[in-house]
Formats: structure tokens, sequence, C-alpha cells
């Protein structure tokens, strides 16, 4: 079994028009989407203190996740690279869920990784995928277009730089630039380890951060009410920006019109 826990801390600085700055303790998991990954404490697809269900992500009706990867990886030109597929997320911990980001990470038959799935979600209840190729995987560097709102903070102008490390190595480093080349308007970071998921490394992260899922949900809420009591400006939820995802090999310029979570 290779499933694996990653646990450290995810910031954020707000640059503009002021500077907000927050930094949290979290951990995530992740699995192969092919293996069939259980403890005592963590189960997929069933009950259990610690879980990670299908239903939850890609197309959110219960269907398995697989097909839904491979589909999106072949829509995207990316189909060499459905051949394993690694999730990371945020579990179900005590039947709670919520995921601002997620991440498959995708890889042909000799082992290379060639895509990366972001699935991202806001605390309205929508979501949108963004299916990137990798060019270089020691230098992971992607950028895509925004196409939801994701922020009640922010509108919809600017775009997104990402650069991260392989998911499925012993840390996980991921920085997320939002705004123009010359008008930065949000950072965000996750510096992960890795460990094998055990009951008891597992049992250590519920004593010393419970309740995960929902400690995300409620510190969003709060950055949010902070953000509204000095003044920052409110944005309604506009429609959906629409904004095909890049062919493999091409990116979409920052520029132009979402990774994130409030901030």
């Amino acid at each position: 079994m290779s499933a694996t826990l990653h646990s450290g801390f995810v910031s954020h600085v707000r640059h503009t028009p002021f500077v907000h700055r927050f930094r949290y303790r979290m951990w995530m998991l992740s699995v192969d989407l092919d293996e069939a990954a259980s403890t005592t404490l963590f189960a997929r697809n069933r009950r259990a203190v610690v879980s990670l269900h299908d239903a939850d992500h890609g197309p959110r009706d219960g269907t398995a996740l697989r097909p839904w990867v491979e589909a999106r990886l072949h829509q995207a030109g990316l189909g060499a690279f459905a051949h394993r597929i690694r999730f990371m997320a945020i579990p179900r911990v005590l039947g709670f869920a919520f995921n601002p980001i997620a991440f498959y990470a995708c890889h042909d038959a000799t082992g290379r990784l060639g895509a990366v799935i972001h699935q991202v979600k806001n605390t309205f209840g929508d979501q949108t995928e963004y299916v990137l190729p990798v060019i270089d995987s020691t230098a992971i560097r992607q950028e895509a277009a925004k196409r939801m709102h994701v922020s009640p903070f922010f509108d919809l102008r600017g775009g997104y730089r990402f650069a991260f490390s392989d998911p499925g190595g012993d840390a996980f480093h991921l920085t997320i630039r939002y705004g123009a080349d010359d008008q930065p308007r949000m950072t965000a970071a996750m510096a992960l380890k890795a460990a094998p998921l055990t009951d008891r490394a597992l049992l250590r992260l519920l004593i010393a951060m419970p309740l995960m899922p929902a400690k995300v949900f409620a510190a969003i809420h709060w950055q949010a009410l902070l953000l509204k009591l000095r003044g920052a400006r409110y944005h309604p939820i506009p429609g959906p920006v629409p904004a095909p995802d890049p062919a493999p090999g091409h990116t979409v310029p920052l520029h132009t019109h979402d990774i994130g979570t409030h901030a």
C-alpha cells in the first residue's frame, strides 16, 4: 500500500490593496487510484474516522474517479499519462469534507509524470479543474487562466503561475502566484513532508490537527471576515469564465484572465 500522509504548513500573502498574510498547519493524504488502501482509521469509499470518497471529487456524482481523470486527460491530448494516477487531497474527517485544492499526478507507462490536474473548489459549492502538462518534472512550472470565482475579495482579473515539486516525492512544495507579472495580487504556498500512512501516524495528525477539513473551512471564513473588517472590496459571484485548457506543451499567458482559497 502506497497511501501517504503529507503534513506541514500552508501560507497566503495578499499583496493588494493592502498586505494581509496568514499561515496554518495542515495535512493531506494521497493514494494511487488503482489501489484499495485502508487501515483501521482510514478507508476508501466507506465510512471511517478518516475517509476518501470519490463522490466528493471529479464529477461528484458518485462514479469512480479514474474514468473521469482519463477523459479529462484525453480531452487535453495527454491520454498517455493515464497509466498511473496519484490523487492528493484533504480527506473526510468524521464525515466532513472540504477541499480548496486537490491534485491528480498523472504518469505514463514508464513512470514519467506528464500531467497534473488541479481541482479547485470554493465555499459556494463550485468546482473547476485545470488539466496542465508537465514539461520538466524536476522543476514543474505551469500557468492557467482564471475561470472560477474563488474569493469574494478578488474579481476575475489576472492569471496563475504554479511552481511545485512532484507530489509523489518525500516533500511537496507548491507556490501559486496570482496576478499579472507586473502586479501580483496574491501568493500562496504549501510545504508538506511525506510519510507512509499508518494508524499511528494518522492518529498523531488527528490529535495535533483535528477536524482538518472543518478547520480549513472555518479559517477561510475567518480570514474573509478580517479582510472585510479591513475594508477589502466585496465582489458578487459572476458567471463562470470559459477558458479552454492549453494544448500539451503550451500555457495560457498570465495577462489573460485560479487556484487558491479566500485570500
